[in-house]
């Protein structure tokens, strides 16, 4: 486990001064490594002058891993306390929302991508996880979830801007101003805006995509390492025009 070595981006692209930004990849329901790694960012910041620090998880906090219910309610009590705590949302809170408001087609589609370990979270029986998307299923799945746990979920932001940087959970559609970007790219987005070489307004922090290390473009910074599967859940400090990577992968 470790930080990687600061590097300096173009002097355009900045935090404003007095502040320190920790932006957080998908955690996708691996408690065990958010609890790491803000051990890792929290000696990191102490080792670093006084700032306003703020961390951003990039949405996926939920699905494949086992805590999702944990790592929301984790997750909402802190944002409740602090603005300086920010979770955006990602595409599977957004399957989540699709499949609890009623839709046994969007739970099929939700269970294929891990939401049946996040149900599993809830407390929703395994037999009814094991048979599908079935409106037994869904209807368990509407009474075991809370009610201000599906609020919250759906008042997550899609976009944060902090000086040059924009974090969203995808991405960006290359070439559309970001006041008409649609949340369905943001959350969704995947080769347009990976392939894309065009100057966006603004470095975009993203998760979403995996790779092996953080993938570092002139016009992007993508920082989902697959937590879920690898082990590796990385968080990428921002702080004047420099940055650093933190990861709880092996040194």
């Amino acid at each position: 486990m470790g930080t990687a070595a600061v590097r300096a981006v173009p002097p355009s692209t900045r935090i404003p001064a007095g502040e320190r930004v920790y932006a957080i990849g998908d955690v996708h329901g691996r408690l065990d490594l958010l609890q790491a790694l803000v051990g890792q960012i929290r000696r990191d910041n102490a080792a670093r002058p006084a700032a306003h620090v703020r961390l951003v998880l990039l949405g996926d906090i939920i699905d494949r891993g086992p805590d999702s219910a944990a790592i929301v309610d984790r997750c909402r009590a802190l944002s409740a306390r602090s603005d300086a705590f920010v979770v955006l949302k990602g595409n599977h809170e957004a399957m989540m929302l699709d499949a609890l408001g009623g839709n046994v087609n969007a739970l099929a589609v939700w269970l294929r991508h891990g939401g049946d370990a996040a149900l599993a979270s809830w407390g929703v029986e395994a037999e009814l996880i094991a048979g599908g998307p079935t409106r037994a299923c869904l209807a368990a799945a509407r009474r075991q979830v809370p009610t201000e746990t599906i609020d919250w979920l759906t008042t997550r932001p899609t976009s944060l801007r902090i000086g040059g940087y924009l974090f969203v959970h995808a991405g960006i559609r290359p070439d559309v101003p970001i006041a008409r970007q649609t949340a369905q790219d943001m959350l969704w987005i995947r080769h347009e805006f990976l392939e894309s070489e065009a100057v966006h307004p603004h470095v975009i922090v993203h998760g979403h995509s995996i790779e092996e290390e953080v993938d570092m473009r002139a016009n992007r910074i993508g920082i989902d390492t697959g937590a879920y599967r690898t082990g590796k859940l990385t968080a990428l400090m921002l702080e004047g025009g420099d940055h650093a990577v933190l990861s709880t992968a092996p040194a």
